[in-house]
């Protein structure tokens, strides 16, 4: 057997495809269940509920669909160009450590102007957190997929080391914490949700218009297709690199300001808990479409949400709620694969070779 590019399907058979493969996923999640002792029917319920049941259990839905909804819109204009950025997550701790370094150090001025320069200062320093690998990438054609997983570590380290060291809070008691920042520095709520929803939608609009509707967006799929077609089109591709993983990286970063100053209070190195992982699958389920993408996080987020109430109510272990999610996680995955490639025999030869 090989594996064959498919002619595009239609969107009735697109949808089967995924249908079909949501109830594998089901069925073979049910069977994992059923071993371990456990209701199939009871448990699927038990997550929605877990994850939608009541006001309070929505909103912390939200909560969790709110930075990976941004932090994806972010890597989706990387993986447009098929810049395979794998370092959201250091871009949102860095994003993170330039909000708080306002946060912190300008609490007297008023909300509206000390939260604007909170998020200025996240996009920057996530900008030039992909930046960096962008620029060696142009310049002398290094691996950004190494690149900017590496620079993960870095984000993490330097968070560690402000985290015990450089702006340890003297009046945690000797814990190592940062301090809380002042009612200035946090995001006002919305029907019972801080603002950075609005925000996230506002990114969805600004990211479907921009891929979509500008020239810099047509540019970045023409070089995602084919530098040389590119290149014979007179598109300045270094430019173009440059420019967008900036933005792609300060959308990046402005995760990490709506987690901080939406959620957490402070910085610490718990802040991001994989989100910037967890956002590359949500961007490569979503089709790279800003609108699509809502969803993908959105379930996402219930699917996470719901694996956390039932360890709770029904004291399953933690890894059994993790090989539940990666199960169906898995089958979703492979119906992307499904719907762009085939399987097909290998003719053999005339000798039975």
């Amino acid at each position: 057997m090989r594996i064959a590019k498919r002619d595009e399907l239609t969107g009735k058979s697109v949808a089967i495809i995924r249908i079909l493969a949501i109830l594998a996923a089901l069925v073979i999640s049910g069977i994992f269940l059923i071993i371990v002792g456990e209701n199939p029917l009871q448990i699927y319920i038990s997550m929605v509920d877990g994850a939608l049941g009541s006001g309070f259990r929505i909103r912390e839905t939200i909560h969790t669909t709110i930075p990976l909804l941004v932090t994806s819109l972010g890597i989706m204009i990387a993986f447009k160009m098929k810049f395979w950025n794998i370092g959201a997550e250091g871009q949102i701790y860095m994003g993170a450590f330039g909000a708080t370094y306002f946060a912190l150090n300008f609490s007297y001025l008023p909300k509206p102007i000390l939260l604007i320069l909170m998020a200025l200062g996240a996009m920057i320093m996530g900008g030039i957190w992909l930046l960096i690998p962008a620029l060696f990438k142009a310049k002398f054609g290094t691996n950004e997929t190494l690149f900017t997983l590496m620079l993960n570590y870095v984000a993490i380290k330097w968070i560690t080391f402000l985290q015990f060291s450089l702006w340890k809070d003297p009046n945690a008691m000797g814990f190592p914490r940062m301090a809380n920042f002042t009612e200035n520095a946090m995001l006002p709520k919305l029907f019972g949700v801080h603002i950075g929803w609005v925000v996230a939608l506002i990114l969805v609009g600004f990211i479907y218009v921009f891929m979509n509707h500008t020239k810099t967006g047509y540019e970045v799929s023409v070089i995602g297709e084919s530098e040389d077609t590119a290149r014979y089109a007179g598109i300045n591709i270094k430019k173009t690199i440059i420019r967008t993983m900036f933005i792609g990286g300060g959308i990046c970063g402005l995760a990490g300001m709506i987690q901080v100053a939406g959620i957490s209070g402070t910085l610490s190195v718990e802040l991001s808990r994989g989100v910037g992982f967890t956002a590359i699958i949500t961007t490569w389920l979503s089709g790279l479409s800003a609108p699509v993408v809502v969803i993908a996080s959105l379930l996402f987020a219930i699917l996470e949400q719901g694996g956390s109430f039932i360890q709770t109510v029904y004291q399953i272990p933690s890894s059994v709620a993790q090989i539940l999610q990666a199960l169906i996680l898995f089958f979703v995955l492979g119906s992307e694969f499904n719907i762009k490639y085939k399987l097909v025999p290998t003719k053999k030869s005339k000798g039975g070779i």
